[in-house]
């Protein structure tokens, strides 16, 4: 193989890679409840697929899904060794019970619970809950990276699924405060107000952006969030047509037309800032989204909260 096809393999392995980072980026911030922690993990899986022969493998999607749980495994498990706690103090986790009932209000409490919920949890109790309950992963495609059987791996979901029950009762949601930062970023973007922005990103925020809807040659990915207010104007307008909605379980915004969503905004929320954002367009990531359309409610001390009621209604263009 010459030089230029080894380079056209990588842009192929690449490609690939990149249709299913999305997904172990959630995985992975829903593990380690950082961030920050879960783009190096993610890199990690990258790079140790970029030494591997990619055409080995049969299931993509199921090879990183297992690689990113294993290097989740060991960073949580040298975190309890130093007796180490996330910096970013949220992370979303919805969980299944018998009931349905019992299911719903589980994944309202719990789904905006502070990450102190899971870090209650061993490592292998926290892989087992969130690899299975929130990405519905059967137990028998879990156990091997636990190193346990497929019934052990069963019982250690549901002792974590009791606990992490127990610990939802004690942690406050901050439903009001997730929904409002989300409302004042569509408004920064639609007023093209950068000091708005700044207010609202993390400094070392990153931004993701499917290819059709940017201009030729621009950065599907930027990092920063200079950088990133920066370019918002020419997002106003998927900002003025969005709508607040749970992506997933989580908070989030899309745009739809004719019945059916055309774009989706992901969040990732930690401490009051935005610490990064996907704007998916692609048919097919959309078409493997759960989204429901979630009215924001007024907060009387909010006007942000106010000015997206407004735009709703319709009378704000």
């Amino acid at each position: 193989m010459d030089h230029r096809a080894g380079n056209d393999e990588i842009d192929t392995i690449a490609a690939r890679f990149g249709q299913h980072r999305p997904r172990l980026q959630a995985l992975a911030a829903r593990l380690l409840g950082s961030p920050v922690d879960a783009e190096d993990t993610v890199q990690d899986a990258w790079i140790r697929l970029a030494h591997t022969d990619a055409g080995t493998i049969d299931n993509l999607g199921g090879w990183l899904t297992t690689v990113t749980s294993r290097l989740c495994l060991d960073r949580l498990r040298a975190r309890q060794a130093r007796r180490e706690s996330p910096l970013d103090a949220d992370n979303l986790l919805r969980a299944n019970s018998d009931d349905p009932a019992d299911d719903a209000a589980l994944a309202d409490s719990v789904g905006r619970a502070l990450v102190v919920v899971l870090e209650n949890l061993s490592p292998a109790e926290r892989v087992a809950l969130v690899l299975h309950d929130v990405f519905a992963i059967p137990f028998q495609e879990i156990a091997p990276v636990l190193e346990r059987s497929t019934d052990a791996t069963k019982k250690l979901a549901a002792r974590a699924r009791r606990r992490a029950r127990l610990g939802a009762e004690n942690a406050p949601p901050d439903l009001a405060g997730r929904r409002a930062l989300i409302v004042r970023f569509l408004n920064a973007i639609r007023e093209g107000d950068t000091n708005a922005m700044l207010d609202i990103l993390a400094p070392d925020a990153t931004r993701y952006v499917d290819p059709a809807l940017l201009a030729p040659g621009q950065n599907t990915t930027i990092r920063g969030a200079h950088a990133i207010a920066k370019e918002a104007r020419s997002f106003s307008r998927p900002a003025h047509e969005a709508s607040p909605a749970l992506i997933d379980g989580d908070l989030g915004a899309f745009v739809e037309r004719d019945g059916r969503p055309v774009l989706a905004i992901t969040f990732m929320i930690a401490q009051k800032f935005i610490h990064s954002f996907d704007v998916i367009t692609d048919p097919d990531r959309l078409s493997r989204l759960t989204i429901a359309p979630q009215a924001i409610p007024q907060d009387p001390d909010d006007a942000s909260g106010a000015r997206n009621e407004d735009y709703e209604a319709g009378q704000i263009t």
